[in-house]
């Protein structure tokens, strides 16, 4: 199925991804691999949740993890242009027939709580609380010194029809893996900041989250963080890389945190920010579309994801196969 036209006048305006909310079962533990492993800072934490931003960032968080009995992940969230666009977006989710409602978020102003076109709960909101910038003050530096959260990758039951919904809000696709018996798609990267993806979605069973992203500096912080955790206790939740996709052409690293949650440590993709730019389509079969260098994706990679609070995911519609990791 072709994959749709830029839409580059949508409804309101999300101008990129913002946080994510993950429920964790043991704070101290998830607390102990994002800020003494990862090198996240805390901006504030009680006996219930931790708020955390990586070195680049001046909003107050880009993570939120919560004390939960269930280790789900609880909304995903973006940062729209300014006040009105809350509104705009309020209009249309309600004319759609999705669920809306205003709800009091910490550090944040007016925060819309609605779901996407497979009820995954996302929130939308203009105004967060500005932290005064540490992204020169090196002595904070750990761990694999992350600078920004990038992008979530979902698996979606139907690329297409995610892929159809999120162009409405202005999510241009800038490349694409395409089934060629069924001219369906199997993945799909999409932005709005202008990198090669905010959302990704991948076919699989779901809505799951796949995975959340950090932007970290060279390929070398990855190679460090490798050695880091092999050397104190984490060297089991390496699950994929170090390596080189093909699609992004980014410098990778998949990890799993106590809880199960993927983290995606990334650098080296491309920018995207011309309105006309073509997607580039890559077919299912080609191995290097995953993996332009390094071992295969493990069989975990495509079948393990974290769930939403409270949604049950179902079965994809599409019945391709990848290269799968023995």
């Amino acid at each position: 199925m072709p994959i749709p036209t830029p839409n580059l006048y949508p409804p309101f305006n999300i101008i990129r991804l913002s946080h994510v909310v993950f429920g964790v079962s043991d704070l101290a533990k998830s607390r102990h691999f994002y800020v003494d492993t990862l090198g996240l800072q805390v901006t504030d934490e009680d006996d219930q949740r931790i708020y955390l931003r990586a070195m680049e960032e001046r909003g107050h968080h880009c993570i939120v993890l919560e004390q939960s009995a269930s280790a789900t992940v609880q909304s995903l969230s973006f940062k729209v242009f300014d006040e009105q666009e809350l509104d705009k977006a309020h209009d249309w989710f309600k004319a759609q027939g999705h669920p809306v409602e205003w709800v009091e978020r910490p550090y944040q102003g007016r925060t819309l709580r609605t779901t996407d076109c497979f009820d995954v709960p996302i929130e939308l909101y203009f105004k967060m609380e500005r932290m005064a910038p540490i992204h020169q003050q090196y002595a904070l530096y750990r761990g694999v010194k992350p600078l920004r959260i990038d992008h979530f990758n979902l698996f979606s039951p139907n690329v297409d029809e995610a892929v159809a919904f999120y162009n409405r809000l202005g999510f241009r696709v800038t490349e694409y893996t395409e089934d060629e018996e069924s001219g369906k798609l199997w993945a799909a990267w999409t932005h709005r900041k202008g990198g090669v993806h905010d959302m990704a979605f991948t076919n699989g069973r779901g809505p799951r989250l796949h995975h959340t992203a950090f932007w970290v500096p060279t390929p070398l912080n990855i190679i460090d963080l490798c050695d880091l955790m092999a050397t104190t206790g984490y060297v089991d939740n390496i699950e994929r890389g170090p390596g080189r996709h093909g699609i992004s052409n980014a410098f990778f690293l998949y990890i799993l945190d106590p809880d199960g949650h993927r983290i995606e440590i990334y650098c080296s993709d491309y920018q995207t920010v011309d309105p006309d730019l073509e997607a580039i389509k890559w077919d299912l079969k080609d191995p290097q579309r995953q993996t332009l260098w390094g071992a295969p994706a493990p069989r975990s990679w495509f079948e393990h994801g974290s769930l939403f609070e409270n949604l049950e995911p179902v079965d994809a519609e599409l019945n391709a196969t990848p290269i799968i990791a023995p």
